[in-house]
């Protein structure tokens, strides 16, 4: 009895496994997508398409129940995968593929070409792809290895990884469905041999993919340039810019630099400009980018610089303070300014007076200088020798009369302690009386007053009689000259005699003090103890 091919219910089985592997696919690629469409700020543009790609990966191939008679074609694996696409655009290609799935039992190769399409959306690709061609199965008994031919349909992704300027990419997963059909010859059962192989079978692979070319050429390399000043003075700092346009990220770049004055140094996007001793006047620098030997991957630049001449510098000048006493000091500052930095000194010059100093802030010392203007000239030089003059007054203005020295309060004679004797100057009030002649004597231009109270229960001559006893005391016993000492007398209650010492020049305010009458004090007792 002749083998018969596998059922057709084998056929819809392997598509169904063909078909969840696809739509697992399609999913993953739509998540995918979706991620790579919110790129972060400032991330790299997407990789361009591809003008061919080479793919070769690791395959497992399940030719379901496939049989022929009693006997079962058997899952291989592993087995190679490898493919060739070249695209006409963005979407479509033509590809050619191959694959050997060796075994001790059986065999399975294929060698078919067919169209192939495809969609980028930033590092994802999916594809899929329709096959025909040569199809090379042994088994699933002792069949030999004997071509047939076949078809096959799936599709896949790839992941663009970012290396190698994104030559390389990914392919997690490529899911095909396969249908071969094989005539081994005449069936002889008794070498299990023969008959007629109609497989439908999955095969899923993963691999890595070379990316070559471009769908779309990339843009020439533009190169502009700017200088951080285009009017220095020599000696300044000049710095130089390129702004490069479709550069390729990663691949080496190499920046060149001349000028027609002075002398560039750098070798990247920013180069810097010695212009010390460059006359004023029109210099260039040029500037040139290369990624490579075409000439849309290089490109130059010019750029253009003025070097100034120098301006001298400004200068004012100024008196702290500008009206001053004889003898005092005024501060003098010069604020002086080159428009190129230029380093500055000093000197300076006045019609009277002392300066000290030769920078920027000075002294101007007054001693021996009669009331009236003084004139500061400043001067400000800078290393060009150009040079900048500014003047400015210091009044000396005449003293003001010196302030009359204020009356000084000394201590104050008691009499409290003898009641019986209550006019009488005791031994405490001559300690007081004693220190007081003492003031007198350092000082022979003071003048003294005494004021004297009494108390509520006396009579106001008791106050000027105390008065008078303070007064014997001084002029008798210490000689102080009468016509220096004032008697006064105040209603404020005390057994006291106020002292207040009047420097020269001073003055004593009456205020509710009066002045004493000698002549109508009616004295009793003794003046003042005298020692035994």
């Amino acid at each position: 009895m002749p083998y018969r091919p596998v059922s057709h219910r084998l056929c819809v089985k392997a598509r169904t496994v063909l078909l969840a592997a696809l739509t697992a696919i399609c999913m993953t690629a739509l998540s995918l997508s979706a991620a790579a469409q919110a790129p972060a700020t400032g991330s790299a543009p997407p990789p361009e398409l591809s003008r061919s790609d080479l793919y070769a990966g690791y395959g497992y191939f399940n030719p379901g129940n496939a049989a022929i008679g009693p006997f079962v074609y058997q899952p291989i694996y592993p087995g190679t995968v490898f493919s060739a696409a070249a695209y006409f655009n963005r979407y479509l290609g033509v590809q050619a593929e191959g694959s050997i799935f060796p075994s001790t039992v059986s065999c399975m190769s294929t060698a078919q070409a067919g169209p192939i399409f495809r969609y980028q959306r930033a590092r994802l690709v999916p594809f899929v792809h329709v096959l025909g061609g040569g199809a090379k199965i042994g088994g699933p008994a002792f069949q030999p290895c004997t071509w047939g031919w076949g078809v096959t349909g799936g599709g896949g992704i790839d992941y663009i990884l970012p290396l190698f300027h994104n030559r390389i990419a990914l392919r997690p997963i490529q899911a095909d469905f396969e249908y071969s059909h094989v005539d081994y010859g005449p069936v002889d059962p008794a070498q299990v041999t023969g008959g007629i192989g109609d497989i439908y079978a999955y095969r899923l692979s993963a691999g890595l993919v070379l990316r070559i070319g471009q769908i779309t050429p990339p843009p020439p390399v533009q190169l502009g340039c700017t200088v951080n000043s285009a009017n220095p003075f020599a000696g300044d700092p000049l710095t130089v810019t390129a702004s490069p346009a479709n550069l390729k990220p990663g691949k080496k770049t190499v920046y060149t630099w001349t000028t027609s004055g002075g002398h560039i140094t750098g070798s990247n996007e920013t180069a810097a400009v010695n212009t010390a001793g460059l006359a004023p006047g029109d210099y260039t620098i040029a500037g040139h980018v290369s990624q490579g030997v075409r000439p849309s991957e290089q490109a130059g630049c010019t750029v253009g610089f003025r070097i100034q001449a120098f301006q001298p510098p400004t200068l004012s000048c100024s008196a702290t303070p500008a009206t001053i006493l004889p003898g005092e000091f005024s501060t003098i500052a010069a604020t002086a300014v080159s428009p190129q930095n230029r380093n500055l000194s000093y000197s300076y010059s006045a019609s009277a007076g002392q300066i000290s100093g030769v920078t920027a802030s000075v002294t101007l010392s007054t001693a021996g200088v009669s009331p009236g203007p003084i004139v500061v000239t400043c001067n400000a030089v800078d290393d060009l020798g150009q040079q900048a003059t500014a003047n400015t007054t210091v009044t000396i203005s005449t003293p003001p009369p010196a302030a009359p020295p204020p009356p000084v309060a000394l201590c104050f004679a008691s009499f409290e302690r003898d009641r019986k004797r209550p006019v009488r100057v005791d031994n405490e009030a001559k300690a007081c009386l004693d220190e007081i002649a003492l003031n007198l004597d350092r000082d022979t231009t003071a003048k003294l007053v005494l004021v004297g109270r009494h108390s509520a229960d006396e009579t106001p001559d008791e106050g000027a009689e105390r008065t008078l006893n303070v007064e014997q005391y001084l002029v008798r016993e210490k000689g102080i000259d009468p016509t220096r000492i004032q008697l006064r007398t105040r209603g404020e209650p005390g057994r006291i005699v106020e002292n207040v010492l009047l420097p020269a020049g001073a003055s004593f305010a009456p205020g509710d003090t009066e002045t004493l009458d000698t002549t109508s004090v009616k004295r009793h007792g003794q003046a003042y103890s005298v020692p035994r």
